[in-house]
C-alpha cells in the first residue's frame, strides 16, 4: 500500500510540472514583447546613454579650425606712379667712317678707352696728298709773286688793267687749290667729334679702307637717355623735369635717378603711346648704352594709402578676392586694387585701417570657416608691409 501511494505520488508531481510548462509557454506565445521588454530593459539601458552621450558632442564639434598667417592692413605714404620697360642709348654716339678711301696707315688709341674731344684716332697713308699740298704750296707762291709784281707794274703803266687782273686771278685760283690740297689732307685723319669711350674697331693697320666703311664707334657716356613708352592716358600727367627711377637687370638691389629731357610731340599711332626720353647722370660709367631698363615714372604721392602683401590675393578672372579674419573666422572680401610696390599692393576698395588679413594659409579657409592664427601671442608687425617712397 506504502509503495503505490508513492508511485501516484510522484505521477502527480509530474503531471504538474508538465502542466507548469504547458502554461509558460502558452504565456510566452500569446505575449511574445514581455520577454524582449525585458531584455531590452536589461542590456539596452548602457547602449542608449552612449549614444546620448555622444550624440550632442559630435554635432557640436565641427572641423577643427585652420592655422593661418596674418597681417594688419596700414596705412602708408605710397607714390603714385607709372611702370614702363624701355632701353639706354648714349647721349651720343657715332661710328667713325673716313670720308675718302685710302690705306690705314696709324690707328692712334686703344680699344675702349676714354679719349677727349679733338684726339686723333685713325690716320690714312697721306704720300700723294701730301705732295699735292706741295705742289699747290708753290704754284700758291708763285701766283702770289706775279701777282705782286702785276700790281706794281700797273702803277707805273707797264701792263694793262687787264694783265693785272689775270695774275690776280691766277694767285685766287693758286689759292683755292691749296685749300682743297689742305682740305684733302685733313680728312686723312679722323678725330674724336666729342669726348667719350672709344668701341671695337673693325680695321687695322695696312688696311685699305673705301669711304663710307666703318672702322669704329665713339659712344659718350657721361650721360645716358633712357627712352621709353606710356599710355596716351597719361598724356596730362607727364612733363618735362619730372622725376623718375631706373632699374637694370645687372645691378637689382640698386635705384638710379633720372629725369624727364624731353616728350616727343607726336604720339606712336600704332600703339597710342606717348614716347619719352629722359637723361640718367653716369659719372663713372658704370652704366652702359643698350641695357634693358625698367622705369618707374613718379607722378604724385598718396601719404594715406591703405597696403597690404601682394600674396592676400586671390584672382578670379578679372576680379581680386581676399580673407580677412572677424572674430575667429575668415571672412571672403571682394576689393579694388590701385598700385604694386616691391611686394606690396594698394587697396583701393574693400578694407579698412587695421583690419587683418590672411597672408598665408588662405588656400585651406572657406569662406565663414573658423581660423587659428599662427602665433597669436604675437601683434602682426607693422614692418612687413616695407614700402619704399
Amino acid at each position: 500500500m506504502p509503495a503505490k501511494t508513492s508511485l501516484l505520488t510522484k505521477f502527480a508531481l509530474g503531471i504538474g510540472a508538465i502542466a507548469a510548462l504547458g502554461g509558460a509557454f502558452y504565456a510566452g506565445r500569446t505575449n511574445p514583447a514581455a520577454p524582449s521588454t525585458s531584455v531590452s530593459a536589461a542590456v539596452g539601458t548602457p547602449n542608449t546613454a552612449k549614444a546620448g552621450s555622444g550624440g550632442p558632442s559630435g554635432a557640436n564639434a565641427g572641423p577643427p579650425p585652420t592655422t593661418v598667417e596674418v597681417a594688419k592692413v596700414l596705412r602708408k605714404a605710397l607714390p603714385q606712379s607709372i611702370t614702363a620697360v624701355g632701353s639706354l642709348r648714349s647721349d651720343e654716339t657715332v661710328i667713325l667712317r673716313p670720308e675718302v678711301s685710302g690705306r690705314i696707315a696709324e690707328i692712334l688709341f686703344q680699344e675702349g678707352q676714354a679719349v677727349t674731344k679733338g684726339a686723333p684716332l685713325v690716320r690714312l697713308d697721306s704720300s700723294v696728298q701730301r705732295a699735292e699740298l706741295e705742289q699747290a704750296r708753290a704754284t700758291l707762291a708763285l701766283n702770289k709773286t706775279k701777282y705782286d709784281r702785276a700790281i706794281d707794274l700797273q702803277k707805273t703803266g707797264f701792263i694793262s688793267s687787264q694783265s693785272r687782273d689775270e695774275a690776280d686771278n691766277n694767285y685766287k685760283v693758286a689759292r683755292a687749290n691749296t685749300d682743297v690740297a689742305e682740305a684733302k689732307m685733313a680728312k686723312l685723319e679722323l678725330k674724336a667729334p666729342f669726348s667719350g669711350l672709344i668701341g671695337l674697331r673693325s680695321a687695322s693697320v695696312g688696311d685699305y679702307v673705301r669711304e663710307g666703311q666703318e672702322i669704329v664707334n665713339l659712344e659718350a657716356v657721361s650721360t645716358l637717355k633712357a627712352d621709353f613708352r606710356v599710355p596716351e592716358n597719361f598724356l596730362g600727367q607727364v612733363k618735362s623735369g619730372q622725376s623718375l627711377q631706373i632699374i637694370l637687370d645687372a645691378f637689382p638691389n640698386q635705384t638710379f635717378a633720372g629725369k624727364i629731357s624731353a616728350i616727343n610731340p607726336q604720339l606712336d599711332q600704332a600703339g597710342r603711346a606717348i614716347l619719352i626720353r629722359a637723361s640718367v647722370a653716369n659719372p663713372n660709367a658704370k652704366l652702359r648704352p643698350g641695357m634693358f631698363a625698367r622705369v618707374r615714372l613718379l607722378l604724385s604721392a598718396n601719404a594715406d594709402a591703405l597696403v597690404v602683401p601682394e600674396q592676400t590675393l586671390i584672382p578670379q578672372g578679372d576680379e581680386q578676392y581676399l580673407f580677412k579674419v572677424v572674430d575667429g573666422r575668415a571672412a571672403r572680401v571682394k576689393v579694388e586694387i590701385g598700385q604694386r610696390a616691391d611686394t606690396n599692393v594698394e587697396i583701393v576698395r574693400g578694407l579698412t585701417a587695421n583690419d587683418v588679413v590672411i597672408t598665408a594659409g588662405q588656400l585651406k579657409v572657406r569662406d565663414g570657416g573658423a581660423v587659428k592664427i599662427a602665433g597669436a601671442d604675437k601683434a602682426p608687425q607693422a614692418t612687413s608691409l616695407p614700402v619704399k617712397k
